[in-house]
């Protein structure tokens, strides 16, 4: 089934400069692996050498994270939108 990944523009240079990518695939997790496959400069960005969702990397399935949610192991209809927000630190001091 076909799911949408909304891309932050951070990490658009490694997607081709798109704002989303449709995938196939019926978990978070899934979709991601399925993301990073079709685009490996971006795998880095998003998960640790062991393979693990980055803790500073977000991913929501409609307004919800997927860590309140299962995870990875969080189920995808067709139709539905994942967004990717990395957390930004820094600010005055």
């Amino acid at each position: 089934m076909s799911v949408n990944i909304l891309i932050p523009t951070a990490l658009r240079g490694y997607v081709g400069g798109v704002s989303s990518v449709p995938v196939s695939a019926d978990t978070a997790g899934a979709a991601l692996d399925a993301l990073t496959t079709a685009h490996p400069a971006l795998a880095t960005h998003l998960r640790t050498p062991e393979g693990k969702l980055r803790s500073f990397v977000n991913v929501y399935k409609g307004h919800e994270d997927i860590r309140h949610l299962q995870k990875e192991a969080t189920p995808l209809s067709a139709g539905d939108t994942l967004t990717i927000v990395p957390s930004i630190a820094g600010g005055a001091r």
